[in-house]
């Protein structure tokens, strides 16, 4: 009889720990570090982009000085900023990395609103070259971002289910902050450069 009662508290155990939904914390945070990393690597692949866009941009437009030199500091600040995983669990971190990201944004639209008074440089074949490849990254990291967002969802809901949320305190799964954007229209919106055609 003993044997008996051992094999069924061992069985409700086991069936227990795959109702706790721990397995499914690895899957959702895996997922999310995951697609973290897409959103990092698209960002830094706009990052590389800029010292060349810059130069283009500086061979014709040299005297917009200032323009050229906020693209620069908001890129070495976004660059500067060093992301890991924790960033995803530290609501104030990863406010910050979106605030660094937004600024190097707006001062590439900034640049590119310049460049307009520029007919030589808007025919310049690198600099188009440039502009599309810079219009294909902000239309990945639109799609890096929503996969990340929808990612966190997923955890979160998770985290916040019952009975999955007791495991989630037990183990310390916290809810993770989510990936927002002040100006989401704006940036989602990838640069428009009219080369007068």
């Amino acid at each position: 009889m003993q044997k008996v009662l051992k094999w069924i508290l061992i069985a409700l155990f086991v069936s227990t720990l795959g109702a706790c939904g721990y397995n499914d914390f690895q899957t959702r945070d895996e997922a999310t570090k995951a697609a973290w990393s897409e959103v990092v690597n698209q960002y830094q692949r706009r990052a590389d982009l800029v010292p060349n866009l810059v130069k283009v941009v500086q061979g014709y437009a040299s005297h917009e000085r200032e323009t050229l030199e906020a693209v620069t500091r908001a890129r070495a600040t976004a660059t500067s900023f060093q992301i890991t995983p924790e960033v995803l669990n530290d609501p104030e971190a990863l406010k910050k990395f979106q605030q660094v990201q937004g600024e190097l944004s707006s001062a590439l639209s900034r640049l590119l609103v310049v460049t307009e008074n520029y007919p030589q440089l808007k025919a310049d074949t690198g600099f188009r070259d440039l502009q599309s490849q810079l219009e294909g990254t902000e239309n990945r990291i639109t799609v890096a971002r929503q996969r990340y967002i929808r990612s966190v969802e997923e955890y979160n809901v998770l985290a916040r289910s019952f009975p999955t949320n007791l495991t989630a305190k037990v183990m310390g799964y916290h809810v993770k902050p989510a990936f927002t954007v002040d100006n989401e229209k704006a940036i989602s919106t990838a640069p428009v450069v009219n080369f007068g055609k």
